[in-house]
């Protein structure tokens, strides 16, 4: 009898033990733990037993308690375990309130009859075993197998209560049997429980690869052992036969056409493999079966793959987003008419041949297609831009040297090329394209004839820096376009600085009208007969800072460049007529000043009203202002000059012909203008008094005289000149003789003289 319930508490401890290392090992297996749990428990209660049954007083007390607590924690850890098994959830109050109920009617009833108690247990021991059968049922055979060995088990107590101690040896023998099947029954559960978890995760994992956008494949030396749909599909391999090409053994040879990046990628996995490298990341150039360009970034480490070491690659198609990077790369860097390199590249290649070392000479040519705004008015944008496409792939396929051809913008081309003798290169390629616009370009619809101006600037010749070597070639440039045809230039410093000079007077320009650095000087005209003070020339000055008091031949050209010789011409005629009123306001009486107009001005409709509303709004009378214009501004707009001069003259306000004798003289024009004044210019009055020269300004000064027009001889710097100029028939006149242009205070005096001599 004792040996039957060692080895039922053996049998005991060994299942339990086992179950619970299984939980131990997985702590998902919980079951197998509350299981292991009740197993354990019931090792105890054969000792109990004995000790409740044959011990002295003392042990026989504890025996009986440790029976009925162990066999209530068997039983209760039992049902949580299989509640679990069967995926039902036992709350820690559930566990609590089974477990007090078992052991408190286990004690009244095994106090009462022990036989009594044993079918009490055994009854309960059943009836739990049912009820885990009906969860277990549906799980699996050996779930079923562990439920009706608990049935068994319960049903083998009633031998105690059947035949008493007689039965004892039989129930311990089979329980012994019954606990070895429950036991394997339960771990076979659990072990496959573990392995129908892990196939679901592997399943599960695969699932994710087969699915993932990324490719993924397992190489081990030359051979892929696995490549997901989506590396297939990378690679350009079809999903149905795509796998048995990508497990073959050339692999890298097929993607990889370069043997360099062949061996790199073959000591890489040598070294992935021995486990010198953990891991690593690269990108780069791939080719696909269907022979498309790739663009792939790579990461890799080392796996176990069918018990051999192997290395997983997660590869990335990054080729879209690189395509769309390089095409606004080569947006950013080319012109999108021609195709050719802009000038974000021109400066680029410039930076970087100027950095080379060792030193690299060569040779930039800016090429402009002379009146090329006619081929756009003529015959509209579309043929522009045809004719600007023939003559870039017209350079391109003339030039040599390798030289690059680039468009700048508009109608502005570059040519550059690299040579030890650049300035042989440069002529070269001059002679290329003077050779090129030979012959006519042939459009879809038209012939065209091109001249192109070209500047060259030359490297290291030329100013140093990418910039400056290209505006060095752009003033070379301009400069050619003073010759007409095909002409060239090459870069010389002066052409720079004196775009430079240029651009730098007309931005001063602009910032010296509002800053009020223009001034007016006063010229006196005095009567020939008397030298009585008759009148004054108002002559602008520019007292810039920094530079000093500049002259009018240096601005009026930059101004009526930019469009700024209207208000420029405006500001003037509002400085005279506000001297003329304070002189009025000190003097009572005033001579006539005399304001100088540019032809662009003469040509604005609205000039004669703008002049009457600033004689208004300096209550300055018409006949105190006279305006002089110049012979080419009345020549060149005759019809227009007659109309404004006109309306101005019907206003009272004098209008004299300045700089005469220096343009395209004739009798018509000063028939045909409602002149007041005739100035013959000081290029007639200097020579006098020779006679040849006299007798010009005497043939001018009888033609005024039937023309009823007032004469003024400019430029009398000696005597000589205004005794000769008197004797030609000279009214007035006006020169270094009589003064200098004087400013507002010094020409008071001669008003103030002129007041006293009246009132004396």
């Amino acid at each position: 009898m004792t040996e039957e319930l060692f080895l039922n508490t053996g049998v005991n401890l060994v299942v339990g033990l086992a179950l619970w290392l299984v939980w131990r090992g997985d702590v998902q297996q919980r079951f197998s733990g509350w299981l292991g749990g009740s197993f354990l428990v019931q090792a105890i209660s054969p000792l109990a037993f004995m000790a409740w049954q044959t011990g002295p007083a003392p042990w026989s007390a504890a025996g009986f308690w440790v029976l009925i607590v162990a066999a209530s924690s068997s039983l209760t850890l039992w049902m949580v375990g299989a509640a679990q098994l069967a995926g039902r959830a036992v709350t820690p109050r559930q566990f609590a309130a089974g477990l007090a109920s078992l052991v408190i009617s286990g004690a009244l009833v095994l106090e009462f009859d022990p036989r009594i108690a044993q079918a009490y247990g055994a009854t309960l021991t059943t009836l739990a075993a049912l009820v885990a059968l009906s969860w277990l049922w549906r799980l699996g055979r050996y779930e079923r197998v562990a439920a009706l060995a608990m049935v068994w088990l319960g049903l083998n107590q009633y031998l105690w209560v059947v035949f008493g101690n007689a039965g004892l040896t039989l129930q311990a023998g089979i329980a012994t049997l019954l606990r070895v099947v429950l036991g394997l029954a339960l771990l076979h559960a659990a072990v496959s429980r573990r392995a129908g978890q892990a196939t679901q995760v592997r399943d599960q994992f695969m699932q994710l690869i087969d699915r993932s956008h990324q490719g993924i494949a397992v190489m081990q030396g030359e051979a892929m052992k696995y490549a997901n749909p989506a590396l297939l599909a990378i690679y350009g391999l079809p999903a149905d036969g795509g796998a048995q090409i990508a497990t073959g053994a050339r692999w890298r040879d097929r993607t990889m056409p370069d043997p360099k990046e062949r061996e790199v990628a073959r000591d890489r996995h040598r070294r992935i493999i021995s486990g010198e490298l953990a891991q690593d990341h690269w990108e780069g150039e791939r080719v696909g079966f269907d022979g498309r360009a790739l663009h792939l970034r790579f990461t890799a480490w080392r796996v176990d793959w069918d018990g051999q070491p192997a290395e997983q690659i997660v590869i990335t198609d990054e080729t879209a987003r690189v395509d769309a990077t390089r095409t606004l790369l080569h947006q950013a860097t080319h012109d999108e008419l021609t195709g050719l390199p802009n000038r974000s590249a021109l400066l680029q290649r410039l930076r970087e041949l100027c950095a080379a070392e060792p030193l690299q000479p060569f040779a930039l040519l800016v090429l402009d297609v002379d009146r090329f705004k006619l081929f756009n008015e003529a015959h509209g944008p579309s043929v522009g831009d045809e004719v600007l496409r023939a003559l870039a792939a017209g350079l391109v396929a003339s030039v040599p040297h390798d030289a690059q051809v680039m468009r700048l913008g508009e109608d502005e081309f570059a040519l550059l090329a690299a040579a030890p003798d650049a300035e042989r290169v440069a002529g070269e390629l001059v002679q290329a394209v003077r050779q090129l616009l030979l012959n006519p370009f042939e459009l879809s619809q038209h012939r065209f004839f091109l001249d192109v101006s070209i500047g060259v600037a030359l490297h290291p010749a030329s100013v140093a820096g990418p910039e400056a070597l290209l505006r060095s070639a752009n003033a070379a440039m301009h400069e050619a376009k003073r010759t007409p045809g095909t002409s060239v230039q090459f870069a010389e410093e002066r052409f720079e600085r004196g775009s430079g000079a240029t651009l730098d007077a007309e931005q001063a320009l602009r910032a010296g009208m509002k800053s009020d650095e223009f001034k007016l000087v006063y010229q006196p005209k005095v009567d020939a007969a008397s030298g009585a003070l008759v009148g004054f020339e108002a002559l602008v000055r520019w007292d810039r800072p920094g530079v000093g008091r500049i002259e009018p031949h240096e601005f009026i050209g930059p101004a009526e460049r930019t469009g700024l010789i209207a208000p420029l011409g405006q500001l003037i005629l509002t400085l005279a007529c506000h001297q003329i009123a304070a002189w009025r306001e000190t003097f009572g009486s005033i001579v006539p000043v005399a304001v100088n107009v540019s032809p662009l001005q003469l040509l604005d409709p609205g000039f004669p009203d703008l002049v009457v509303r600033t004689l208004h709004h300096f209550d300055v009378p018409p006949s105190q202002l006279t305006l002089e214009i110049t012979e080419s501004a009345a020549v060149t707009h005759l019809d227009q000059a007659r109309e404004q001069i006109g309306q101005m003259r019907a206003q009272g306000i004098e209008v004299a012909l300045d700089d005469f004798g220096t343009g395209f003289s004739s009798l018509n024009m000063l028939r045909s203008l409602p002149l007041s004044t005739v100035k013959i210019d000081r290029t007639l009055i200097d020579p006098m008094p020779d006679a040849d020269a006299t007798a010009v300004v005497k043939s001018i000064c009888d033609l005024a005289a039937v023309l009823h027009l007032e004469v003024i001889a400019e430029g009398v710097e000696t005597e000589a000149h205004a005794r000769a100029a008197v004797q030609a028939g000279c009214k007035v006149l006006q020169g270094f003789l009589y003064a200098r242009p004087l400013d507002p205070a010094e020409a008071a005096g001669w008003l103030r003289e002129r007041a006293s001599a009246a009132a004396g």
